[in-house]
């Protein structure tokens, strides 16, 4: 029985392997494809009706990945309700991934980053913007483009000091009376936003 189940899970990369050969998102051609079977299934069930639009129908091409490294990264920075940055040309970025501090310049791997609460700096030249964010995610595509989508974010110079604090110990003073597991959870994410906060106008 060992020796089936030993033999099972050695055979498994070449599964895994095929798995792998699948084309990453940047390998799939820029110009989206039509949906010819959906289009032709339609077409057979109500012939004198024209197919609905498909998702495909309202995406822009996606640039295609550059032969060369370019000299500046194209930064996207959007939010539920604005949008902050919209293909803004920069030197780079560094987020607050939660795996820590992480820069992004042209040529970037392409990768996925969970942000916690901190500061994300956008570097132009000499300028640097600095904006607090609570969470959310940062797509670091392969052609040099960075999409960074944020729960909440706020430039650093509008935040109030005072109201930082207040909220920090506010929220410190609910930790430590917290009685139920939801009150605990509550006033830790308080007090670790105010924290950052109060982090990232300090530092």
């Amino acid at each position: 029985m060992f020796r089936h189940l030993t033999t099972r899970i050695l055979s498994r990369p070449t599964t895994v392997t095929a798995a792998r050969a699948r084309p990453f998102s940047t390998d799939v051609a820029a110009a989206p494809a039509a949906d010819e079977a959906f289009a032709e299934a339609w077409k057979k069930v109500i012939p004198n009706i024209d197919p609905p639009k498909t998702p495909l129908h309202f995406m822009t091409p996606r640039p295609s990945t550059p032969s060369s490294i370019p000299t500046k990264l194209t930064v996207n920075f959007v939010l539920p309700y604005a949008s902050e940055l919209s293909a803004k040309e920069v030197d780079m970025v560094i987020i607050p991934a939660t795996t820590g501090q992480m820069g992004v310049l042209p040529g970037h791997v392409a990768t996925i980053a969970e942000l916690k609460p901190g500061v994300m700096s956008v570097h132009e030249g000499n300028d640097v913007t600095k904006y607090f964010v609570s969470s959310g995610f940062a797509f670091i595509h392969a052609n040099s483009y960075a999409d960074v989508i944020a729960v909440e974010a706020v430039p650093i110079d509008q935040i109030d000091p005072s109201q930082v604090q207040k909220g920090l110990a506010d929220f410190t003073q609910k930790l430590s009376s917290a009685s139920t597991d939801l009150e605990k959870a509550e006033a830790q994410i308080g007090v670790d936003v105010h924290s950052a906060l109060n982090s990232a106008l300090t530092g």
